[in-house]
């Protein structure tokens, strides 16, 4: 087997210098061999310098392309247009994973003979970050026990190793250019379960996301919170519709006095109140965010 590793990159050279160094520092104990695309999504091409400083030196094969259109669904498409393996494996730009991480994930692949294998995505902190972003654990994740089948709401593409000839099933390219500006891979994993495939959890095989100060704000998450709710507009259907116009006047009510119960519990609601605001204005054809990225 051979596995190629997925990078999409738009101007991160500092965290994208240190996930290449990790990468190629991965524990195969000799079960499979892989090599590394870094696809670039800046039409200047600035990852191309850090790229080809990290290929003198890597013992692994890396691949350099670029998709000059800012669109994170076509980046990834260009990603695996580039990638040879017989698995494909995406890991984000400002994550870094264990030694371990790929063969982890290609054993629960293989053992629970899956479509698709996902991992924990675990927040770093470079320094102390505030103690209401660590009470409400908003950079963590859920995680599962090894060998758990996974709906498509609990799916992405942070840390993943899946079956290239899965890509057959649903034709076309595997990201769709509509979502440019995020849950492309929630769309991704949803149209694949929907054509039958199974994807199953590796709770091993972990990788690291470095959180910066940018993101300790509260005007990042309220944002995140809107594009999010935004991005549902493709998938919306009556009952979600339904279910947001019964929310947003009772969490309306209550946000006020969750103020009195901590910060992290009043940002908790007012985040799930911001994902269906965003929700329901793109519904009725009005995006307060646009089509631009969240990068930071």
């Amino acid at each position: 087997m051979h596995i190629t590793v997925c990078i999409c990159t738009y101007k991160r050279p500092r965290l994208l210098k240190r996930l290449l160094e990790t990468l190629v520092q991965q524990d195969t104990q000799g079960q499979f061999t892989y090599s590394v695309v870094v696809a670039d999504n800046d039409s200047l091409e600035s990852a191309r310098e850090t790229v080809a400083a990290a290929t003198d030196v890597s013992p692994v094969r890396i691949t350099y392309c670029v998709e000059p259109r800012q669109n994170i669904a076509l980046v990834r498409n260009r990603a695996v247009a580039a990638a040879d393996g017989d698995t494909i494996a995406f890991i984000d730009d400002d994550e870094f994973p264990t030694k371990d991480w790929l063969r982890l994930l290609r054993q629960t692949l293989v053992s629970h003979r899956a479509d698709g294998v996902l991992g924990p995505v675990k927040p770093f902190f470079e320094s102390a970050p505030p103690a209401w972003l660590l009470r409400g654990r908003f950079c963590d994740r859920p995680e599962h026990l090894t060998g758990t089948m996974l709906p498509w709401q609990q799916t992405r593409t942070g840390n993943v190793l899946f079956d290239r000839r899965i890509l057959k099933r649903i034709g076309g390219e595997p990201f769709r250019s509509q979502f440019g500006n995020g849950s492309e891979d929630t769309d991704f994993f949803r149209r694949m379960i929907q054509a039958g495939c199974v994807f199953v959890w590796c709770n091993e095989a972990s990788v690291y996301e470095v959180v910066p100060p940018e993101r300790w704000t509260r005007s990042y998450y309220f944002k995140r919170a809107l594009l999010q709710g935004q991005n549902q507009r493709h998938v919306a259907d009556l009952q979600s519709i339904s279910k947001s116009l019964i929310i947003l006047p009772v969490y309306s009510a209550l946000i006020p006095l969750l103020l009195f119960a901590g910060q992290h519990r009043w940002m908790k609601y007012s985040i799930k109140l911001l994902h269906h605001v965003g929700k329901l204005l793109a519904v009725a054809g009005l995006k307060p965010l646009g089509e631009k990225y969240l990068t930071t």
